[in-house]
């Protein structure tokens, strides 16, 4: 949807309760799990499972999402080859430090909580069976999928964004792959750099062994 009207917001959709209670379950999950509750963990991973959550998710990605509506900027960037494009890469390890430092492990955007795909990727050799993770969307676990961080480039690469930290903010899998390769300005987005990052106790579940 294109419109030339349309007011900056901090995300392109308002986060729902849910996924926050998703977390504080996920979160007493691991405390079960260090105390060797493993009924508890299985009760509590499986409970997070929701498709109110799915739905919130969904409603965001794909080119049909009512909550992406773009506006004509006139000197936007535009959509560079793959030639000539700035070779993308990941934040090595020191530079994702210095990320998850500056901006927690909260969406930049939205500001629900995120989770690493590598903490993801160790609860499901452990847990298998309840945090289901497999190619396609409706058949991967919906709180681990809502919160799944990622590596988001403000000024997308496809528009000649560079890897520079200054560029990066770590967002949740909706946020990111809702936004596409649209500049903020496009759909509208207050830059998240102008505002701090949401600090709070939660820590992505980075303690989980």
């Amino acid at each position: 949807m294109e419109t030339e009207e349309l007011a900056f917001r901090p995300c392109l959709r308002a986060p729902i309760p849910e996924i926050f209670e998703a977390a504080f379950y996920l979160d007493e999950a691991i405390v079960a799990h260090l105390a060797g509750r493993t009924n508890l963990v299985k009760e509590l991973i499986l409970r997070t499972d929701m498709p109110v959550i799915r739905a919130w998710t969904e409603s965001l990605w794909g080119k049909n999402s009512p909550y992406v509506k773009r506006r004509i900027v006139p000197e936007a960037p535009p959509i560079f080859s793959k030639e000539q494009r700035i070779k993308v890469r990941m934040p090595t390890l020191a530079e994702k430090g210095k990320l998850h430092q500056r901006d927690g492990y909260h969406c930049r955007f939205c500001g629900i909580p995120v989770i690493r795909m590598e903490i993801r990727n160790r609860i499901k050799e452990f847990y298998p069976d309840l945090l289901s993770w497999e190619s396609k969307n409706e058949k991967q676990h919906a709180a681990f999928q809502a919160m799944w961080l990622q590596y988001d480039h403000l000024l997308p690469h496809a528009r000649g964004g560079n890897n520079d930290l200054d560029n990066v903010v770590i967002t949740c899998a909706p946020c990111n792959f809702g936004r596409m390769n649209y500049t903020l300005e496009e759909v509208g987005l207050m830059d998240p750099r102008k505002r701090e990052p949401v600090h709070s106790s939660w820590d992505g579940l980075e303690r989980f062994p």
